[in-house]
């Protein structure tokens, strides 16, 4: 069993940062792939951007050159450093784990990019 727990969101002006972390239990932490993924009401919950084990990442397009994901197996966490917020960034944003079929979420942290 693995518990993911979120923090960092809050409200921005457009154009400012924000930074999530996500703390994870579990000692397989760095076997598994870390992700970030968002969900406005009404809407499917949508990959922001994820990272696997080895390193290498995958992001939606809309985040590009803006967002950046990474991780400390040694710290069990994952963190979402996220630049130039734009006011349809704006949405609830959840931590992910996945290792074969185990797939475990946080809580979710809202973000807000709103002048």
């Amino acid at each position: 069993q693995v518990q993911l727990v979120e923090s960092g969101g809050g409200l921005v002006q457009p154009g400012g940062s924000l930074r999530l972390s996500c703390a994870a239990s579990g000692s397989i932490f760095g076997l598994y792939t870390m992700g970030w993924y968002r969900q406005a009401p009404g809407k499917q919950r949508e990959l922001v951007e994820r990272i696997i084990s080895g390193g290498r990442t995958d992001y939606a397009d809309s985040v590009k050159g803006r967002f950046t994901i990474s991780r400390d197996n040694a710290k069990n966490t994952v963190t979402l450093q996220m630049n130039s917020l734009r006011p349809e960034d704006t949405d609830v944003y959840y931590c992910n784990g996945k290792r074969y079929v185990l797939d475990y979420w946080g809580q979710g942290t809202k973000v807000t990019a709103s002048s």
